[in-house]
């Protein structure tokens, strides 16, 4: 069976070139709905599971 070469893409846009960008009062909602329904959890302190991790991808100090 013969592979079908595509061309490569030259343009940036997403996959979904026929939808349109989201206006800036839908970015500027969703921003605030985002920031407010993860407050609480970036106001909690870290676990110390999370912290070792995080500690190992630093990795040595030095």
């Amino acid at each position: 069976m013969a592979k079908i070469q595509s061309e490569p893409r030259t343009d940036t846009r997403p996959h979904h070139a026929d939808t349109p960008p989201l206006s800036a009062t839908v970015r500027r909602h969703l921003g605030k709905s985002l920031r407010s329904h993860y407050a609480a959890s970036l106001a909690e302190p870290v676990s110390e599971r999370l912290e070792a991790l995080l500690a190992k991808l630093q990795g040595p100090k030095g």
